[in-house]
């Protein structure tokens, strides 16, 4: 009996081949827990569910620090503290200022002064160095899909040849095949498209934060409109108010003023009887 091993997520057990290589997850939760970029810091995580679209690390920053802004060198949603994220951060301090990514052209690709850690003699940024290696890896595997399906169609004419007695067959070799320039065009092309799809999500969250401005301006203005018209209803009503006490402080003063006239009148009467009076 083929020894099983347990999947690391459901932690039922499943023969080597049913489980993924790298994290060991079964065909089931793969798909239930598919591998999936952040939508802030890019870097890929295991997705818990679909609602979830950013990774722990980011989940956490935005509870402590609020949405994140664009990094000043990446463009990388993912700037929490200042204007450039942690990961240009820390290259900044340990390689010093960015240079111009030779894939992007972005100011944003560090010299780390190891022409091996290069990729391809190239200077990138990171994300222009996933793209690539990505490319790569998917290159590779198609060339490896090639090259043992043309082995194996080889290997059918070879069989042919000889049971129909014919010498003269001129086999080809796969690594000719491989090594033609429509592989190199495969490569170009399957490049671009993810540098197309990485532009197209970028363009997306620009989309989404500009959409979030333009909302928050919107709420603003509001609110300012409606703190202007509670301050100019509150002003009429003072000046109504004010307007009402001066006319009744006036009245009384009027009112005031006659009886002052009264009492000096009298006082004055009673005065010209007191000095007719003898």
């Amino acid at each position: 009996m083929a020894a099983l091993y347990a999947c690391t997520k459901c932690h039922q057990r499943f023969p080597f081949e049913a489980l993924s290589q790298g994290q060991q997850l079964c065909k089931e939760c793969r798909i239930a827990h598919p591998v999936v970029k952040c939508t802030y810091c890019r870097t890929e995580y295991q997705q818990e569910s679909k609602t979830n679209t950013i990774c722990k690390k980011c989940a956490q920053n935005v509870q402590l620090y609020g949405t994140p802004k664009p990094c000043q060198y990446c463009n990388i949603i993912a700037a929490f503290i200042g204007n450039k994220c942690q990961r240009c951060t820390n290259s900044e301090k340990k390689y010093g200022p960015p240079y111009s990514c030779e894939q992007c052209k972005q100011q944003c690709a560090f010299d780390r002064k190891d022409d091996r850690k290069k990729v391809d003699g190239k200077l990138l940024c990171w994300l222009c160095t996933l793209s690539y290696k990505r490319v790569l890896q998917k290159t590779k595997e198609q060339r490896k899909h090639l090259s043992s399906s043309s082995r194996a169609g080889h290997q059918e004419k070879e069989q042919y040849s000889r049971l129909s007695g014919g010498s003269h067959y001129n086999s080809f070799s796969p690594d000719l095949a491989l090594d033609s320039p429509g592989t190199d065009h495969f490569v170009i092309i399957a490049q671009l498209k993810e540098e197309v799809a990485t532009l197209k999500k970028m363009l997306h969250q620009k989309d989404q934060m500009i959409l979030e401005k333009e909302k928050k301006i919107t709420e603003l203005k509001a609110d300012f409109q409606y703190q202007e018209s509670q301050m100019r209803t509150k002003m009429n009503q003072m000046e109504k108010t004010h307007k009402e006490v001066t006319e009744q402080l006036q009245a009384k003063n009027r009112e005031l003023l006659k009886q002052a006239a009264a009492l000096s009148k009298s006082k004055k009467s009673e005065k010209s009887g007191a000095i007719t009076s003898p």
